[in-house]
Formats: C-alpha cells, sequence, structure tokens
C-alpha cells in the first residue's frame, strides 16, 4: 500500500524574466489572523472618527450633529471596506496592516508584483468569500439581528485549487504567500564583449534557481573587490556543473563564465543583437570546437595577437616562453586550466584588468 504523499504548499513560478522561484503558499491558518487583524484596524479607524465627530458636534453645538455622525459613518464604512485592501496591496508590496503583521502578501501567479486593478478586483469580491452570512438574534423579538460571515465559500475554494485561490483570487489572478525576507543588490554593469558572446551559449530555455540567482547576484556585486586567483577559486565551485551540463572547453575561465551566466539571467534580451566582437569574432567555448583550426586558440596570424595590435582591452599579455619563436595570442574566453587545480595559485606581479584572462603558451610536442 502506497504512503499517502505529504502536503505540499510550495509552488514553483517562472517570471517573464526566465528566473523560477519556489514560494510557500500561505493557507487558511495563516490567512485568517490575517483577516481579523486588518478588520481590527478597519473598525478601529471607523470608531476613532465617528468619536471625534461626535466630540466635535457637541462642542459646536450643531443641531444635527447626530444625523451629521451617523451619514458620516456610513460613507467612512463604506469607503475603508472597500479601499484599505486595494490601496494598501498596491502601494505596499501586496501588504496590509495584518498581512505584513503575519508574514504574507498578495502577488500575481506568474509572480510579479500585484497591481492596482488586480488589488480592487480581488477585494471586491471578498464579499462574496465571506458568504453564506449566519444570523445571530437575541431572545428579543425587537431586537436588530445581526449577520455574521462565515467565509465558507472562501475556504472551500482555498482547499479546492491548487494555489490556495479564494474567489477573489481567482478573478484577479492573485495569489497569497509567505513573504520571505528578500534581497536587493545593484544590477552590474556589464562592459565586457567576451562576456555577451559567451552567455549566448546557454540555452534559451535554462532556468537558475532563486538560490543560484542569488548567488550570481552577490558575486556580480562584489567581484571587482576580489583578486583574479580569488575569483576563480569561488566561480570554480559553480562553473564546474555548468562546463560538465553544457560541454564547455575545461580550461575556460570560471569567472567569465559565472559573469555571462549572470549576464544571460539579468540583462540579456532574446531582442537583443550582440555587440560586435571585433577580432574576437568567430571563437567557441565548445569543447567539440576545441580541435578545429578556427577554434578559440586560432592562429598566429590572427589580428588580436599582442606582437601586432597589442592586447585586447580587458586582457593581459603574454609572453613567449625563452627560445621559442613564436607564441599563442591571447583567446578571449580561455584562463586557467580549470579541472581542480590546487588552492593558491601564484600570480604574477602587478594587478590585472577585473576580466582578464591568463593564456597559456603553446608548448611543442616532446618527440
Amino acid at each position: 500500500m502506497a504512503s499517502p504523499a505529504a502536503l505540499d504548499t510550495t509552488i514553483a513560478v517562472v517570471t517573464p524574466e526566465n528566473i523560477a522561484f519556489d514560494y510557500q503558499l500561505a493557507g487558511p491558518f495563516r490567512r485568517l489572523p490575517a483577516y481579523l487583524i486588518d478588520l481590527g484596524v478597519r473598525w478601529g479607524v471607523i470608531i476613532i472618527v465617528v468619536i471625534c465627530l461626535s466630540v466635535a458636534g457637541l462642542l459646536a453645538s450643531f443641531s444635527g450633529s447626530s444625523s451629521f455622525v451617523i451619514a458620516s459613518g456610513f460613507i467612512l464604512y463604506f469607503l475603508i471596506s472597500w479601499f484599505y485592501g486595494t490601496v494598501l496591496e498596491t502601494y505596499f508590496n501586496g501588504r496590509t496592516i495584518g498581512k505584513w503583521a503575519c508574514g504574507i502578501r498578495v502577488i500575481d501567479t506568474d509572480g510579479r508584483p500585484i497591481s492596482g486593478k488586480r488589488a480592487m478586483l480581488r477585494n471586491l469580491l471578498r464579499i462574496a468569500d465571506l458568504a453564506p452570512p449566519v444570523v445571530i438574534s437575541s431572545f428579543a423579538n425587537e431586537a436588530f439581528p445581526i449577520y455574521v460571515p462565515t467565509g465558507m465559500v472562501g475556504l472551500l475554494t482555498m482547499v479546492c485549487t491548487r494555489r490556495m485561490q479564494r474567489l477573489g483570487d481567482l478573478a484577479a489572478g492573485t495569489m497569497v504567500i509567505v513573504d520571505e525576507r528578500g534581497w536587493r543588490l545593484p544590477v552590474a554593469k556589464v562592459d565586457d564583449p567576451r562576456v555577451p558572446a559567451l552567455a549566448s551559449f546557454f540555452p534559451g530555455d535554462y532556468r537558475v534557481s532563486r538560490s543560484m540567482a542569488k548567488a550570481l547576484a552577490i558575486y556580480a556585486e562584489r567581484r571587482h573587490y576580489l583578486t583574479p586567483a580569488r575569483r576563480r577559486e569561488i566561480a570554480r565551485h559553480l562553473a564546474i556543473p555548468l562546463i560538465d551540463r553544457f560541454e564547455f572547453r575545461a580550461d575556460i575561465d570560471p569567472d567569465l563564465l559565472m559573469y555571462a551566466l549572470y549576464y544571460q539571467v539579468y540583462l540579456s534580451d532574446p531582442s537583443d543583437e550582440i555587440a560586435d566582437l571585433g577580432p574576437l569574432a568567430g571563437f567557441s567555448p565548445l569543447r567539440r570546437d576545441q580541435n578545429k583550426p578556427q577554434g578559440l586558440v586560432g592562429d598566429t596570424a590572427n589580428p588580436i595577437s599582442p606582437a601586432v595590435n597589442g592586447p585586447p582591452p580587458g586582457t593581459a599579455s603574454v609572453r613567449p616562453t625563452p627560445g621559442s619563436e613564436s607564441h599563442v595570442p591571447d583567446t578571449s574566453l580561455l584562463g586557467k586550466p580549470l579541472p581542480r587545480p590546487q588552492t593558491g595559485v601564484s600570480q604574477p606581479k602587478g594587478e590585472q584588468p577585473p576580466n582578464s584572462l591568463q593564456a597559456v603558451p603553446r608548448r611543442e610536442e616532446q618527440r
């Protein structure tokens, strides 16, 4: 007999930016306290305003103060009941006071922040979710009946839908999630033409996890504080699985690979054209192109040879080994050999540019 599956309250959402996020849905036991807090806030505001109007009418000796206070109370109740949730959810990132206190918020089903139109629609249909009401009457026959909403309609729709949506959420295309403490980092500027070129070799449907997206953002923000050796050491742990999965060359620079993945996740647009690479055009970082004549290495007559035109901007010059008559030009995408080297890689004196890569001289085969 198969064991019963555990209740899963998480849902994966792919944003229009092609980033996958996992959200935890907010169930009835999280949303009910938030609703009660918001209800108390609304009634508290109404009572305070009515009391202030009553005191002002008495002090002014206004003869029709009672009628004015009653009319003002009804108008205020209507405005707060219908627009309290709409205004707060629109301008406070899907949160009301109750939702903020309970750690939940409202978003669109595609992961974007809720808009004003959707917030108004889901709040207008709240009265349908609170049906059917129960009448509570006292023992006296002349007592005014009190209607108490049960919320059974909203509860049933939440139980029967995959995203735990009530009628207002279904109509507006929204859902309520557990609000995790977010992280915001400024977008790093990418001005190296090799980065978009290398980013184009990642599949267009490749999606990174939330933790990977956060790691890329933090790495791109702080990489300019690190030395080139430290960058390669940090990026190597994330680059090795990508090299094996997408069959990149093993000697590709892990720092440049991570920077290219950051560009593909946060900055790339399918409609954008790849920038002009000049002498770097025609190179391929894939493993299957490693032995081709016009691969990543090229030939000694290549225009990017340091002996002819000097190194490209942002690259390190390569000195030939003593006794050799020729050298290999800087290869744009190559770095230190990647396969699990030992820590503490020595670096030449002098600080290299942030995106510089260490080219490796070609050695003659020993006979």
